[in-house]
């Protein structure tokens, strides 16, 4: 595994951006100026017409050889991905779009292997501001088969970190870009990218999947609520749903340590995850270092005032005004009367990345340029009033944009499609209890909902992988046999590699149960 660096903060940040998509951050690559040119040996420029709205403005399509394909290191990233060894032959078809007279530029391209098509075709979603996935995750999905596309929506920023696209030159909200990120980049990558596998094999896709965590999790939940015909099958991981609130809610931590003025050492944070860790580490039945339940961790931080820590040689003591600081972050952000704005982290989640001497910068880059418009403006400076005022102008500017967060999903189970998510019990960037906050008001819309949506809770897994447990291993596996075979999952299986080592392997159960363990087999219940 890669690792991020978040140099303002001086954190590892592996499990943030890159880990969104085991490719993200990678730089679209750029539509050659003659791009209307023909190719041969069966990969040839396709006949498409536009999307509603938008002007094709080029179209190329291009033999690859495949074989061993290396990337550069991701924007943030201390080294590169692994190379991708025994890729087919494929044909990449690149389509350039744009839409009225913004002058925006969407590149949507498609990968077809030469050999061994599966009949299916897989769209890759983004991460933190980047609209898709141009690393490894195409290759791969080529050598399991899937033609497979993805799209920068024209959002083109240096790093996946910051909304460098969100402003015109005159300093106004790049609107257009916007709505290709928010919704209409993934709903164009499904027309065109199924109509170009049409065109290249001479039959349509039997079935079409959505693939995304994080960023693509939530397109992938804007593609079932507005888009429900796009795909047979939706996997939408970690999803940052409710993104007008999520995206300013992973500010709170960093206001609150400067409003109290007590910015807790990454040593004292993690005293208090350890703590929370190890107090509800047994209640599914085994003391593994893995809480199976973490919403139910009801461990009060004000247990470990008068504790000792060690500090980078330093001896601190954990006092009433560090927990309270906890206590705040871990509860998440209210107005100052007390009404939930949104949720905090679990008490299992590492802190560092919200919590850090320096901004989560997603969330800085929000109000920055989104909200006050102004990518210098100083967010240390933010108070709580202020915070209540940029929350609620959030959401008033752009919730019916880019909050993906509409429980009537009933176009998406009259088109018999299917939306599965996981979430890891211990994400340290996307509160899992929005997810299943949006669950709960799908089931209370349509009572039973286990025949076209469901959501499983990976106890210890970190953001889109795994963390002190495993994350799911073959979850889009898992969509495709519920949605070709009705094979429908009530656990997932999840592995990885503990620090020593050794193998770990559990199942992860169907939400709302809960893993319980005895004598090493897990039960849901």
């Amino acid at each position: 595994m890669k690792r991020l660096l978040l140099v303002a903060a001086g954190l590892p940040l592996a499990a943030a951006l890159t880990a969104v998509h085991p490719a993200a951050a990678q730089t679209s690559p750029a539509v050659s100026d003659s791009a209307m040119s023909r190719s041969t040996d069966g990969c040839e420029r396709p006949s498409l017409m536009p999307p509603a709205d938008a002007r094709i403005v080029s179209v190329s399509a291009t033999a690859k050889p495949g074989g061993t394909l290396t990337y550069p290191a991701q924007p943030g990233a201390s080294e590169p991905p692994p190379p991708v060894t025994d890729v087919p032959a494929y044909c990449q078809v690149d389509v350039t779009l744009t839409h009225g007279s913004a002058g925006d530029r969407e590149l949507i391209q498609v990968w077809l292997p030469a050999t061994g098509w599966n009949g299916r075709f897989q769209a890759l979603g983004g991460s933190g501001y980047l609209g898709g996935d141009f690393g490894p995750s195409l290759p791969n999905a080529v050598k399991a088969g899937y033609a497979v596309g993805t799209t920068d929506a024209g959002a083109t920023p240096t790093t996946g970190f910051t909304a460098d696209w969100a402003l015109t030159e005159d300093g106004q909200v790049n609107t257009t870009v916007l709505k290709n990120f928010a919704e209409r980049g993934p709903h164009e990558l499904a027309v065109l990218g199924k109509a170009i596998t049409k065109d290249h094999y001479g039959r349509a896709a039997h079935h079409a999947y959505w693939n995304g965590c994080s960023t693509g999790g939530r397109q992938g939940y804007m593609e079932a609520q507005r888009h429900p015909g796009d795909f047979d099958g939706i996997l939408a991981d970690a999803p940052a749903i409710s993104w007008d609130r999520f995206a300013i809610g992973d500010l709170w931590p960093y206001v609150v340590m400067n409003a109290e003025d007590d910015h807790l050492a990454p040593c004292e944070l993690n005293a208090f995850t350890t703590a929370a860790r190890a107090a509800c580490d047994g209640d599914d039945g085994a003391v593994d270092g893995i809480v199976g339940n973490p919403i139910a961790c009801d461990f009060d931080p004000a247990s470990l005032i008068g504790e000792k820590v060690l500090c980078d040689g330093e001896e601190l003591t954990i006092s009433a005004r560090d927990a309270a600081v906890i206590e705040k972050i871990w509860d998440g952000p209210r107005t100052s009367d007390g009404k939930r704005l949104w949720f905090g982290l679990t008490p299992t989640a590492d802190l560092g990345y919200l919590a850090g001497p320096a901004p989560f910068p997603v969330a800085s880059s929000w109000v920055q340029n989104l909200l006050e418009k102004d990518p210098s403006f100083d967010v240390s400076t933010i108070t709580y009033a202020d915070y209540e005022r940029l929350f609620a102008q959030s959401v008033d500017e752009y919730h019916q944009v880019i909050g993906s967060d509409d429980p009537d999903l009933s176009g998406l189970r009259r088109a018999g499609a299917k939306l599965l998510t996981w979430h890891g019990g211990d994400d340290q960037l996307v509160p899992l209890r929005g997810t299943l906050s949006y669950r709960e008001k799908v089931a209370h819309r349509f009572g039973d909902i286990d025949d076209f949506y469901r959501v499983f809770v990976a106890p210890g897994a970190s953001h889109c992988q795994a963390g002190t447990g495993p994350a799911p291993t073959d979850p889009l596996g898992a969509l495709v046999r519920w949605v070709e075979k009705d094979d429908a999952p009530e656990t997932l299986a999840a592995t990885s590699v503990a620090a020593d080592g050794t193998r770990v392997e559990r199942d992860i159960c169907l939400y709302p149960r809960t893993a319980h363990l005895s004598g090493g087999t897990v039960s849901c219940r």
